[in-house]
């Protein structure tokens, strides 16, 4: 696949969909073409039925993104139009991000910043090397900060720990990452890899239709109770259950062997 930049790569392997944020240079700061190849990506990953979970990941081994890229700021967010323009790319690639059905895991080493966390929020599990250093420097930079990204911040952390990143606009580790609840595992950085790759494969060797039914599931118990589709839920679980992959699910425990999971 032709993407609009070079700095974004895409790679398949044993049903994992690795999207690599390759900007090395400027620690893997987003650029407008990086937002517009991430479009291109998940759209692939989410058409193919071979890949089973996604993971996201920074190349060069001293960040996984340090946010935006700020040297494209007076040229492409400097009018109303352009930021307007900007925001429009940036709410697209949110909701691909948000809306792509398939388990997503994100893998920070170094710098994850501004947006860069704000793209880790997206991930439904996040791991991180022990040299990971987050926060949110907008108010440093007189950015405002969207609803959806907060919103995402608030449910993983709560109001007071929010209030606390973004009106300090500090630097934070990853012991106090895990401690807040911002994410799911810290590890050594030469276990980061290996880590990764072992609950990508976890998950990719499993029921497709269970994996996601308790991804859509789950994003529903975070709504409002008004705002739930119940009905929704329970045609998710029967969908399990009168499954293809529920029977195989069944046999392969009987026979004392590894499932062989088709995703219908």
């Amino acid at each position: 696949m032709q993407f609009a930049t070079e700095n974004m790569i895409a790679e398949k392997e044993d049903g994992i969909g690795w999207m690599i944020f390759n900007n090395p240079e400027r620690h893997n700061a987003l650029s407008v073409e990086m937002r517009h190849a991430m479009l291109q990506i998940l759209d692939d990953f989410a058409a193919d039925d071979a890949i089973r979970v996604v993971v996201m990941k920074g190349a060069g081994g001293r960040a996984f993104v340090s946010g935006a890229d700020i040297s494209q700021f007076e040229k492409q967010r400097a009018t109303e139009a352009q930021r307007k323009e900007y925001s429009q790319l940036s709410d697209k690639v949110h909701v691909a991000l948000t809306s792509l059905q398939k388990p997503m895991l994100a893998m920070i080493n170094g710098f994850c910043l501004g947006g860069g966390l704000a793209t880790a929020l997206t991930a439904d599990i996040r791991i991180a090397a022990d040299d990971a250093r987050f926060g949110i420097p907008a108010a440093r930079l007189g950015l405002g900060y969207p609803f959806g990204a907060l919103k995402s911040l608030v449910d993983l952390v709560g109001p007071a720990c929010t209030k606390e990143i973004l009106f300090t606009g500090n630097r934070f580790d990853a012991a106090e990452a895990l401690r807040i609840g911002l994410v799911n595992q810290v590890v050594a950085v030469d276990e980061l890899g290996e880590t990764v790759r072992k609950m990508a494969g976890a998950i990719a060797v499993n029921a497709p239709l269970t994996v996601g039914a308790t991804k859509a599931i789950v994003a529903e118990v975070l709504k409002n109770p008004d705002d739930r589709d119940l009905a929704m839920c329970e045609r998710l679980v029967e969908g399990c259950m009168s499954s293809e992959d529920y029977v195989e699910g069944r046999r392969a425990f009987m026979e004392k062997r590894r499932p062989q999971f088709a995703g219908r």
